[in-house]
Protein backbone atom coordinates (compact mmCIF):
# COMPACT_ATOMS: atom_id res chain seq x y z
CA UNK A 1 0.00 0.00 0.00
CA UNK A 2 2.88 2.32 0.78
CA UNK A 3 4.37 1.70 -2.65
CA UNK A 4 1.03 2.52 -4.26
CA UNK A 5 1.10 6.00 -2.74
CA UNK A 6 4.56 6.80 -4.15
CA UNK A 7 3.33 7.03 -7.72
CA UNK A 8 0.14 8.84 -8.66
CA UNK A 9 -1.69 8.72 -11.96
CA UNK A 10 -4.88 10.82 -12.09
CA UNK A 11 -8.06 8.85 -12.66
CA UNK A 12 -9.67 11.47 -14.88
CA UNK A 13 -8.90 11.06 -18.60
CA UNK A 14 -7.08 7.81 -17.84
CA UNK A 15 -7.25 4.50 -19.69
CA UNK A 16 -8.60 2.73 -16.61
CA UNK A 17 -11.42 5.27 -16.41
CA UNK A 18 -12.15 4.64 -20.09
CA UNK A 19 -12.39 0.91 -19.33
CA UNK A 20 -14.73 1.68 -16.44
CA UNK A 21 -17.02 3.91 -18.49
CA UNK A 22 -17.26 1.51 -21.43
CA UNK A 23 -17.73 -1.36 -18.97
CA UNK A 24 -20.56 0.59 -17.32
CA UNK A 25 -22.37 0.92 -20.65
CA UNK A 26 -21.56 -2.72 -21.29
CA UNK A 27 -23.49 -3.73 -18.18
CA UNK A 28 -26.35 -1.45 -19.18
CA UNK A 29 -26.33 -3.30 -22.48
CA UNK A 30 -26.02 -6.64 -20.67
CA UNK A 31 -29.23 -6.14 -18.72
CA UNK A 32 -31.05 -4.44 -21.58
CA UNK A 33 -30.55 -7.54 -23.72
CA UNK A 34 -31.50 -9.73 -20.78
CA UNK A 35 -34.82 -8.15 -19.81
CA UNK A 36 -36.02 -7.01 -23.26
CA UNK A 37 -38.09 -10.16 -23.69
CA UNK A 38 -39.86 -9.53 -20.38
CA UNK A 39 -41.57 -6.49 -21.86
CA UNK A 40 -41.79 -7.63 -25.45
CA UNK A 41 -43.53 -10.90 -24.64
CA UNK A 42 -46.50 -8.96 -23.27
CA UNK A 43 -46.81 -7.13 -26.57
CA UNK A 44 -46.16 -10.29 -28.59
CA UNK A 45 -48.84 -12.37 -26.86
CA UNK A 46 -52.58 -11.99 -27.26
CA UNK A 47 -53.85 -10.37 -24.07
CA UNK A 48 -57.27 -10.57 -22.49
CA UNK A 49 -56.92 -7.33 -20.51
CA UNK A 50 -55.13 -4.02 -20.85
CA UNK A 51 -55.52 -0.29 -20.51
CA UNK A 52 -55.92 2.44 -23.03
CA UNK A 53 -52.70 4.22 -22.37
CA UNK A 54 -50.35 1.57 -23.58
CA UNK A 55 -47.99 2.38 -20.76
CA UNK A 56 -45.66 -0.16 -19.27
CA UNK A 57 -45.01 0.15 -15.57
CA UNK A 58 -43.37 -3.08 -14.51
CA UNK A 59 -43.02 -4.47 -11.07
CA UNK A 60 -39.78 -4.79 -9.21
CA UNK A 61 -39.86 -8.53 -9.57
CA UNK A 62 -39.37 -8.68 -13.30
CA UNK A 63 -36.86 -5.88 -13.40
CA UNK A 64 -33.90 -8.09 -12.63
CA UNK A 65 -34.67 -10.18 -15.67
CA UNK A 66 -33.32 -13.09 -13.67
CA UNK A 67 -36.32 -15.30 -13.15
CA UNK A 68 -38.28 -17.79 -15.20
CA UNK A 69 -42.00 -18.28 -15.53
CA UNK A 70 -42.94 -15.69 -12.92
CA UNK A 71 -41.58 -12.91 -15.12
CA UNK A 72 -44.55 -13.09 -17.42
CA UNK A 73 -46.90 -12.37 -14.52
CA UNK A 74 -44.74 -9.64 -13.07
CA UNK A 75 -44.12 -7.68 -16.24
CA UNK A 76 -45.95 -4.98 -18.11
CA UNK A 77 -49.42 -6.16 -17.21
CA UNK A 78 -50.65 -2.71 -18.17
CA UNK A 79 -49.60 -2.90 -21.82
CA UNK A 80 -52.49 -3.06 -24.22
CA UNK A 81 -51.74 -5.22 -27.22
CA UNK A 82 -53.77 -7.36 -29.58
CA UNK A 83 -50.68 -9.53 -29.79
CA UNK A 84 -49.36 -11.75 -32.55
CA UNK A 85 -48.86 -15.09 -30.82
CA UNK A 86 -51.31 -17.26 -28.92
CA UNK A 87 -48.89 -18.34 -26.18
CA UNK A 88 -50.25 -19.58 -22.87
CA UNK A 89 -48.55 -18.87 -19.53
CA UNK A 90 -46.56 -22.09 -19.66
CA UNK A 91 -45.15 -21.24 -23.08
CA UNK A 92 -44.31 -17.71 -21.99
CA UNK A 93 -42.51 -19.08 -18.96
CA UNK A 94 -40.59 -21.46 -21.20
CA UNK A 95 -39.45 -18.60 -23.42
CA UNK A 96 -38.45 -16.40 -20.49
CA UNK A 97 -36.72 -19.20 -18.59
CA UNK A 98 -34.76 -20.50 -21.60
CA UNK A 99 -32.29 -17.63 -21.26
CA UNK A 100 -31.05 -19.10 -17.98
CA UNK A 101 -30.51 -22.54 -19.45
CA UNK A 102 -27.62 -21.01 -21.33
CA UNK A 103 -26.64 -18.43 -18.73
CA UNK A 104 -25.84 -20.92 -16.00
CA UNK A 105 -23.73 -23.14 -18.30
CA UNK A 106 -21.01 -20.65 -19.29
CA UNK A 107 -20.19 -19.04 -15.92
CA UNK A 108 -17.26 -21.27 -15.00
CA UNK A 109 -15.94 -21.90 -18.54
CA UNK A 110 -16.16 -18.16 -19.20
CA UNK A 111 -13.96 -17.37 -16.22
CA UNK A 112 -11.40 -20.00 -17.20
CA UNK A 113 -11.26 -18.87 -20.86
CA UNK A 114 -10.99 -15.20 -19.88
CA UNK A 115 -8.14 -16.02 -17.52
CA UNK A 116 -6.20 -17.77 -20.25
CA UNK A 117 -6.97 -15.56 -23.23
CA UNK A 118 -7.98 -12.21 -21.74
CA UNK A 119 -11.29 -10.65 -20.79
CA UNK A 120 -11.51 -8.11 -23.61
CA UNK A 121 -12.28 -10.44 -26.49
CA UNK A 122 -14.30 -12.98 -24.53
CA UNK A 123 -16.52 -10.21 -23.13
CA UNK A 124 -16.73 -8.26 -26.39
CA UNK A 125 -17.42 -11.07 -28.82
CA UNK A 126 -19.87 -12.75 -26.47
CA UNK A 127 -21.88 -9.56 -26.19
CA UNK A 128 -21.79 -9.20 -29.98
CA UNK A 129 -23.19 -12.72 -30.23
CA UNK A 130 -25.95 -11.77 -27.81
CA UNK A 131 -26.70 -8.61 -29.81
CA UNK A 132 -26.94 -10.56 -33.07
CA UNK A 133 -29.22 -13.13 -31.43
CA UNK A 134 -31.39 -10.22 -30.26
CA UNK A 135 -31.54 -8.72 -33.76
CA UNK A 136 -32.68 -12.08 -35.14
CA UNK A 137 -35.35 -12.56 -32.47
CA UNK A 138 -38.31 -11.07 -34.44
CA UNK A 139 -37.51 -13.30 -37.43
CA UNK A 140 -37.15 -16.34 -35.19
CA UNK A 141 -40.42 -15.62 -33.35
CA UNK A 142 -42.31 -15.34 -36.63
CA UNK A 143 -40.71 -18.52 -37.93
CA UNK A 144 -40.70 -21.04 -35.10
CA UNK A 145 -41.17 -21.19 -31.33
CA UNK A 146 -38.27 -23.66 -31.12
CA UNK A 147 -36.01 -21.27 -33.04
CA UNK A 148 -36.97 -18.44 -30.69
CA UNK A 149 -36.12 -20.55 -27.64
CA UNK A 150 -32.78 -21.53 -29.21
CA UNK A 151 -31.89 -17.86 -29.71
CA UNK A 152 -32.75 -17.09 -26.08
CA UNK A 153 -30.52 -19.96 -24.96
CA UNK A 154 -27.72 -18.56 -27.16
CA UNK A 155 -28.22 -15.12 -25.61
CA UNK A 156 -27.89 -16.70 -22.17
CA UNK A 157 -24.76 -18.62 -23.17
CA UNK A 158 -23.18 -15.38 -24.38
CA UNK A 159 -24.09 -13.41 -21.27
CA UNK A 160 -22.88 -16.06 -18.84
CA UNK A 161 -19.24 -15.14 -19.43
CA UNK A 162 -19.60 -11.39 -18.81
CA UNK A 163 -19.31 -11.13 -15.01
CA UNK A 164 -16.27 -13.43 -14.83
CA UNK A 165 -14.63 -11.50 -17.69
CA UNK A 166 -15.08 -8.19 -15.89
CA UNK A 167 -13.49 -9.66 -12.76
CA UNK A 168 -10.47 -10.67 -14.83
CA UNK A 169 -10.16 -7.23 -16.42
CA UNK A 170 -10.29 -5.50 -13.04
CA UNK A 171 -7.60 -7.82 -11.71
CA UNK A 172 -5.28 -6.37 -14.37
CA UNK A 173 -6.52 -2.78 -14.40
CA UNK A 174 -7.82 -1.71 -10.98
CA UNK A 175 -5.24 -0.54 -8.41
CA UNK A 176 -6.17 -2.00 -5.00
CA UNK A 177 -7.25 1.34 -3.52
CA UNK A 178 -9.48 2.10 -6.52
CA UNK A 179 -10.93 -1.38 -6.93
CA UNK A 180 -14.19 -0.86 -5.04
CA UNK A 181 -15.25 2.38 -6.67
CA UNK A 182 -14.30 1.34 -10.20
CA UNK A 183 -16.01 -2.04 -10.03
CA UNK A 184 -18.97 -0.61 -8.14
CA UNK A 185 -19.51 2.00 -10.85
CA UNK A 186 -19.44 -0.63 -13.59
CA UNK A 187 -21.73 -3.09 -11.82
CA UNK A 188 -24.24 -0.33 -11.06
CA UNK A 189 -24.89 -0.31 -14.80
CA UNK A 190 -27.13 -3.33 -14.20
CA UNK A 191 -29.70 -1.20 -12.41
CA UNK A 192 -29.47 1.59 -14.98
CA UNK A 193 -30.06 -0.97 -17.70
CA UNK A 194 -33.23 -2.12 -15.98
CA UNK A 195 -34.47 1.41 -15.35
CA UNK A 196 -33.93 2.45 -18.97
CA UNK A 197 -35.02 -0.70 -20.76
CA UNK A 198 -38.49 -1.20 -19.31
CA UNK A 199 -40.02 2.22 -20.01
CA UNK A 200 -38.25 2.43 -23.39
CA UNK A 201 -39.48 -1.01 -24.38
CA UNK A 202 -42.99 -0.13 -23.22
CA UNK A 203 -43.01 2.88 -25.54
CA UNK A 204 -41.63 0.87 -28.43
CA UNK A 205 -44.35 -1.72 -27.91
CA UNK A 206 -46.91 0.96 -28.66
CA UNK A 207 -45.12 3.37 -31.00
CA UNK A 208 -42.33 1.28 -32.51
CA UNK A 209 -41.97 0.21 -36.13
CA UNK A 210 -42.62 -3.20 -37.72
CA UNK A 211 -45.58 -3.85 -35.47
CA UNK A 212 -44.14 -2.36 -32.28
CA UNK A 213 -42.51 -5.22 -30.37
CA UNK A 214 -39.89 -6.10 -33.05
CA UNK A 215 -38.43 -2.60 -32.72
CA UNK A 216 -37.42 -3.42 -29.13
CA UNK A 217 -35.06 -6.11 -30.37
CA UNK A 218 -33.84 -4.11 -33.36
CA UNK A 219 -33.01 -1.02 -31.31
CA UNK A 220 -31.41 -2.77 -28.33
CA UNK A 221 -29.57 -5.26 -30.53
CA UNK A 222 -28.26 -2.42 -32.67
CA UNK A 223 -27.03 -0.60 -29.57
CA UNK A 224 -25.25 -3.80 -28.59
CA UNK A 225 -23.41 -3.91 -31.92
CA UNK A 226 -22.36 -0.24 -31.59
CA UNK A 227 -21.15 -0.86 -28.04
CA UNK A 228 -19.03 -3.79 -29.30
CA UNK A 229 -17.24 -1.52 -31.78
CA UNK A 230 -16.40 1.00 -29.06
CA UNK A 231 -15.32 -1.75 -26.65
CA UNK A 232 -12.94 -3.39 -29.12
CA UNK A 233 -11.31 -0.06 -29.98
CA UNK A 234 -10.94 1.36 -26.45
CA UNK A 235 -10.44 -1.62 -24.14
CA UNK A 236 -7.34 -3.79 -23.82
CA UNK A 237 -6.58 -6.80 -21.65
CA UNK A 238 -3.94 -5.09 -19.51
CA UNK A 239 -2.07 -1.79 -19.21
CA UNK A 240 1.00 -3.53 -20.62
CA UNK A 241 -0.72 -4.25 -23.95
CA UNK A 242 -2.58 -0.93 -24.24
CA UNK A 243 -1.05 1.13 -27.11
CA UNK A 244 -2.38 4.52 -25.98
CA UNK A 245 -1.94 4.45 -22.20
CA UNK A 246 0.43 7.01 -20.69
CA UNK A 247 3.72 5.79 -19.29
CA UNK A 248 2.85 7.26 -15.88
CA UNK A 249 -0.45 5.40 -15.67
CA UNK A 250 1.08 2.14 -16.90
CA UNK A 251 3.80 2.30 -14.25
CA UNK A 252 1.28 3.26 -11.58
CA UNK A 253 -1.01 0.30 -12.25
CA UNK A 254 1.79 -2.24 -12.71
CA UNK A 255 3.56 -1.01 -9.59
CA UNK A 256 0.40 -1.06 -7.45
CA UNK A 257 -0.42 -4.62 -8.53
CA UNK A 258 3.06 -6.14 -8.58
CA UNK A 259 2.63 -7.79 -5.18
CA UNK A 260 -0.60 -9.41 -6.40
CA UNK A 261 -0.25 -10.26 -10.08
CA UNK A 262 2.18 -10.01 -12.99
CA UNK A 263 0.06 -8.04 -15.46
CA UNK A 264 2.32 -9.02 -18.36
CA UNK A 265 1.21 -12.66 -18.08
CA UNK A 266 -2.03 -14.54 -18.53
CA UNK A 267 -3.19 -17.56 -16.58
CA UNK A 268 -1.71 -20.95 -17.48
CA UNK A 269 -2.28 -23.63 -14.87
CA UNK A 270 -5.29 -23.42 -12.57
CA UNK A 271 -4.93 -24.67 -8.96
CA UNK A 272 -8.38 -26.25 -8.88
CA UNK A 273 -7.82 -28.17 -5.65
CA UNK A 274 -6.54 -25.05 -3.86
CA UNK A 275 -9.52 -23.05 -5.10
CA UNK A 276 -12.10 -25.58 -3.97
CA UNK A 277 -10.45 -26.11 -0.58
CA UNK A 278 -9.98 -22.39 0.19
CA UNK A 279 -12.27 -21.06 2.90
CA UNK A 280 -12.19 -17.46 1.58
CA UNK A 281 -13.40 -18.83 -1.78
CA UNK A 282 -16.19 -20.74 -0.06
CA UNK A 283 -17.09 -17.58 1.84
CA UNK A 284 -17.77 -15.91 -1.53
CA UNK A 285 -19.68 -18.91 -2.86
CA UNK A 286 -21.91 -19.30 0.21
CA UNK A 287 -22.71 -15.63 0.65
CA UNK A 288 -23.43 -15.27 -3.10
CA UNK A 289 -26.00 -18.06 -2.97
CA UNK A 290 -27.56 -16.73 0.24
CA UNK A 291 -27.61 -13.14 -0.98
CA UNK A 292 -29.26 -14.12 -4.25
CA UNK A 293 -31.97 -16.02 -2.40
CA UNK A 294 -32.75 -12.91 -0.39
CA UNK A 295 -32.55 -10.60 -3.39
CA UNK A 296 -34.91 -12.76 -5.41
CA UNK A 297 -37.29 -12.87 -2.46
CA UNK A 298 -37.27 -9.08 -2.36
CA UNK A 299 -37.43 -8.24 -6.02
CA UNK A 300 -39.43 -11.12 -7.44
CA UNK A 301 -41.94 -11.92 -4.74
CA UNK A 302 -42.64 -8.88 -2.61
CA UNK A 303 -44.69 -7.29 -5.43
CA UNK A 304 -46.83 -10.44 -5.38
CA UNK A 305 -47.11 -10.12 -1.59
CA UNK A 306 -48.24 -6.52 -1.95
CA UNK A 307 -50.87 -7.57 -4.44
CA UNK A 308 -52.15 -10.66 -2.60
CA UNK A 309 -51.89 -9.51 1.03
CA UNK A 310 -51.67 -5.72 1.02
CA UNK A 311 -53.99 -5.28 -1.98
CA UNK A 312 -51.54 -2.75 -3.37
CA UNK A 313 -50.73 -2.74 -7.09
CA UNK A 314 -47.20 -1.45 -7.39
CA UNK A 315 -47.51 -1.47 -11.18
CA UNK A 316 -49.74 1.59 -10.86
CA UNK A 317 -47.30 3.37 -8.59
CA UNK A 318 -45.12 4.57 -11.45
CA UNK A 319 -42.04 6.11 -9.86
CA UNK A 320 -42.38 3.92 -6.75
CA UNK A 321 -41.61 0.80 -8.80
CA UNK A 322 -38.28 2.34 -9.81
CA UNK A 323 -37.25 3.48 -6.32
CA UNK A 324 -35.61 0.19 -5.25
CA UNK A 325 -33.35 0.24 -8.31
CA UNK A 326 -32.42 3.87 -7.92
CA UNK A 327 -31.50 3.12 -4.32
CA UNK A 328 -29.55 0.01 -5.34
CA UNK A 329 -27.60 1.98 -7.94
CA UNK A 330 -26.85 4.77 -5.46
CA UNK A 331 -25.67 2.47 -2.67
CA UNK A 332 -23.48 0.45 -5.03
CA UNK A 333 -21.54 3.60 -5.92
CA UNK A 334 -21.59 5.11 -2.45
CA UNK A 335 -20.34 1.95 -0.76
CA UNK A 336 -17.55 1.54 -3.31
CA UNK A 337 -16.36 5.11 -2.89
CA UNK A 338 -16.61 4.94 0.89
CA UNK A 339 -14.76 1.62 1.15
CA UNK A 340 -11.83 2.84 -0.95
CA UNK A 341 -11.67 6.09 1.01
CA UNK A 342 -11.63 4.26 4.35
CA UNK A 343 -8.91 1.92 3.11
CA UNK A 344 -6.80 4.72 1.64
CA UNK A 345 -6.91 6.58 4.96
CA UNK A 346 -5.89 3.44 6.84
CA UNK A 347 -9.12 3.33 8.84
CA UNK A 348 -9.83 -0.28 7.84
CA UNK A 349 -8.08 -3.13 6.09
CA UNK A 350 -9.41 -4.60 2.87
CA UNK A 351 -10.68 -7.60 4.82
CA UNK A 352 -12.57 -5.42 7.28
CA UNK A 353 -14.03 -3.27 4.51
CA UNK A 354 -15.32 -6.30 2.62
CA UNK A 355 -16.88 -7.84 5.72
CA UNK A 356 -18.38 -4.56 6.88
CA UNK A 357 -20.09 -3.67 3.62
CA UNK A 358 -21.07 -7.23 2.82
CA UNK A 359 -22.77 -7.43 6.24
CA UNK A 360 -24.61 -4.17 5.58
CA UNK A 361 -25.71 -5.58 2.22
CA UNK A 362 -27.14 -8.76 3.76
CA UNK A 363 -28.14 -8.21 7.39
CA UNK A 364 -29.97 -4.92 6.79
CA UNK A 365 -32.05 -6.34 3.91
CA UNK A 366 -32.72 -9.41 6.08
CA UNK A 367 -34.10 -7.18 8.81
CA UNK A 368 -36.26 -5.15 6.46
CA UNK A 369 -37.69 -8.18 4.67
CA UNK A 370 -39.01 -9.38 8.06
CA UNK A 371 -40.41 -5.93 8.82
CA UNK A 372 -42.18 -5.89 5.45
CA UNK A 373 -43.90 -9.16 6.37
CA UNK A 374 -45.59 -7.49 9.36
CA UNK A 375 -47.02 -4.46 7.57
CA UNK A 376 -50.53 -5.68 6.85
CA UNK A 377 -52.67 -2.70 5.96
CA UNK A 378 -49.68 -0.37 5.48
CA UNK A 379 -48.71 -0.65 1.79
CA UNK A 380 -46.97 2.73 1.75
CA UNK A 381 -44.63 1.77 4.57
CA UNK A 382 -44.10 -1.62 2.92
CA UNK A 383 -42.82 0.13 -0.22
CA UNK A 384 -40.44 2.17 1.94
CA UNK A 385 -39.06 -0.89 3.74
CA UNK A 386 -38.65 -2.73 0.45
CA UNK A 387 -36.81 0.24 -1.04
CA UNK A 388 -34.42 0.46 1.91
CA UNK A 389 -33.77 -3.27 1.86
CA UNK A 390 -33.08 -3.40 -1.88
CA UNK A 391 -30.96 -0.25 -1.73
CA UNK A 392 -28.74 -1.62 1.02
CA UNK A 393 -28.21 -4.77 -1.06
CA UNK A 394 -26.09 -2.53 -3.30
CA UNK A 395 -23.33 -2.64 -0.66
CA UNK A 396 -22.61 -6.21 -1.77
CA UNK A 397 -21.85 -4.95 -5.27
CA UNK A 398 -19.92 -1.84 -4.28
CA UNK A 399 -17.56 -3.39 -1.73
CA UNK A 400 -18.79 -6.83 -0.71
CA UNK A 401 -18.42 -10.35 -2.02
CA UNK A 402 -18.91 -9.28 -5.65
CA UNK A 403 -15.57 -7.43 -5.63
CA UNK A 404 -13.81 -9.97 -3.41
CA UNK A 405 -12.53 -12.52 -5.99
CA UNK A 406 -10.10 -9.92 -7.34
CA UNK A 407 -8.80 -9.35 -3.80
CA UNK A 408 -8.04 -12.93 -2.87
CA UNK A 409 -6.91 -14.37 -6.22
CA UNK A 410 -6.47 -11.80 -9.01
CA UNK A 411 -5.20 -14.37 -11.48
CA UNK A 412 -8.21 -16.65 -10.92
CA UNK A 413 -10.88 -14.06 -10.15
CA UNK A 414 -12.93 -14.99 -13.22
CA UNK A 415 -13.00 -18.66 -12.29
CA UNK A 416 -13.99 -17.93 -8.69
CA UNK A 417 -16.73 -15.55 -9.77
CA UNK A 418 -17.95 -18.09 -12.32
CA UNK A 419 -18.28 -20.71 -9.58
CA UNK A 420 -20.05 -18.37 -7.16
CA UNK A 421 -22.38 -16.93 -9.79
CA UNK A 422 -23.40 -20.43 -10.84
CA UNK A 423 -24.46 -21.31 -7.30
CA UNK A 424 -25.98 -17.86 -6.89
CA UNK A 425 -28.10 -18.29 -10.00
CA UNK A 426 -29.26 -21.71 -8.83
CA UNK A 427 -30.31 -20.20 -5.51
CA UNK A 428 -32.19 -17.45 -7.27
CA UNK A 429 -34.04 -19.87 -9.53
CA UNK A 430 -34.99 -22.16 -6.63
CA UNK A 431 -36.25 -19.36 -4.39
CA UNK A 432 -39.41 -18.54 -6.39
CA UNK A 433 -40.26 -22.25 -6.64
CA UNK A 434 -40.03 -22.75 -2.87
CA UNK A 435 -41.92 -19.54 -2.19
CA UNK A 436 -44.66 -20.58 -4.59
CA UNK A 437 -45.12 -23.83 -2.67
CA UNK A 438 -45.25 -22.07 0.71
CA UNK A 439 -47.71 -19.34 -0.35
CA UNK A 440 -50.35 -21.45 -2.07
CA UNK A 441 -53.13 -19.92 0.04
CA UNK A 442 -51.68 -16.40 -0.23
CA UNK A 443 -52.14 -15.71 3.47
CA UNK A 444 -50.21 -13.20 5.53
CA UNK A 445 -48.87 -15.96 7.78
CA UNK A 446 -47.50 -17.91 4.83
CA UNK A 447 -45.73 -14.83 3.54
CA UNK A 448 -44.24 -14.17 6.96
CA UNK A 449 -42.77 -17.68 6.81
CA UNK A 450 -41.21 -16.80 3.45
CA UNK A 451 -39.67 -13.63 4.85
CA UNK A 452 -38.32 -15.35 7.95
CA UNK A 453 -36.66 -17.98 5.76
CA UNK A 454 -35.09 -15.25 3.65
CA UNK A 455 -33.82 -13.43 6.74
CA UNK A 456 -32.28 -16.63 8.11
CA UNK A 457 -30.57 -17.37 4.79
CA UNK A 458 -29.30 -13.77 4.59
CA UNK A 459 -27.88 -14.14 8.10
CA UNK A 460 -26.21 -17.49 7.37
CA UNK A 461 -24.44 -15.97 4.38
CA UNK A 462 -23.35 -12.91 6.35
CA UNK A 463 -22.01 -14.90 9.30
CA UNK A 464 -20.18 -17.38 7.08
CA UNK A 465 -18.51 -14.51 5.25
CA UNK A 466 -17.59 -12.73 8.49
CA UNK A 467 -15.91 -15.87 9.82
CA UNK A 468 -14.16 -17.13 6.70
CA UNK A 469 -13.94 -14.18 4.30
CA UNK A 470 -10.68 -12.40 3.51
CA UNK A 471 -9.51 -9.37 1.57
CA UNK A 472 -5.90 -10.54 1.20
CA UNK A 473 -4.29 -12.39 -1.68
CA UNK A 474 -4.17 -16.07 -0.78
CA UNK A 475 -0.76 -17.82 -0.79
CA UNK A 476 -1.89 -20.34 -3.42
CA UNK A 477 -2.87 -17.48 -5.75
CA UNK A 478 0.64 -15.99 -5.80
CA UNK A 479 2.98 -16.85 -8.66
CA UNK A 480 6.55 -17.92 -7.98
CA UNK A 481 7.89 -14.68 -9.38
CA UNK A 482 5.58 -12.68 -7.16
CA UNK A 483 6.39 -14.88 -4.16
CA UNK A 484 10.07 -13.97 -4.48
CA UNK A 485 9.25 -10.27 -4.65
CA UNK A 486 7.06 -10.50 -1.58
CA UNK A 487 9.67 -12.50 0.31
CA UNK A 488 12.19 -9.78 -0.38
CA UNK A 489 9.73 -7.14 0.79
CA UNK A 490 9.04 -9.12 3.95
CA UNK A 491 12.76 -9.33 4.70
CA UNK A 492 13.06 -5.55 4.29
CA UNK A 493 10.09 -5.05 6.61
CA UNK A 494 8.07 -3.29 3.87
CA UNK A 495 5.06 -5.61 4.14
CA UNK A 496 3.77 -8.31 6.42
CA UNK A 497 2.30 -11.48 5.00
CA UNK A 498 -0.25 -13.12 7.28
CA UNK A 499 -0.86 -16.87 7.24
CA UNK A 500 -4.11 -17.95 5.63
CA UNK A 501 -5.63 -18.90 8.99
CA UNK A 502 -5.24 -15.36 10.29
CA UNK A 503 -6.62 -13.84 7.11
CA UNK A 504 -9.73 -15.92 7.15
CA UNK A 505 -10.55 -15.18 10.73
CA UNK A 506 -9.73 -11.45 10.78
CA UNK A 507 -12.62 -9.02 10.99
Amino acid sequence: MAEERKLKAPLWCSSRLALTLVGFFGFINLYALRVDMSVAIVCMTKQETGNSTGSCNVTAGASLGMNNSQESDATCGAVQSSGTFDWDKKTQGLILGSFFWGYIVTQLPGGWIAGRYGGKHVFGWSMLGCAVATLLTPLAARTSLILLIILRVIAGLCQGVVWPCMSILFSYWAPPLERSKLSGFVYAGCQVGVLVTFPLSGLLCVYGFDGGWPSIFYLLGGCGVLWFVVWIFIVHDSPVTHPRISQVEREYIVDSLKSHIDVSKKSTDTPWLKIFTSLPVWAIIVTHACANWGTYTFLTNIPTYMKDVLKFDIKKAGFLSALPYIGFWAMTNISGQLADWMRSKGFVTTTTARKLFNSLGTLVPGLFVVITGHLDGHPGIAVATMTIGVAMSGCQYGSGFIVNPVDIAPRYAGIIFGISNTTGTLGGVLAPVVIGIITQDKTSEQWQTVFYIAAVIYTVGAVFYIVFGSGEVQPWALEKKVDLAISASVEKGEIQLQPEQSETSAV
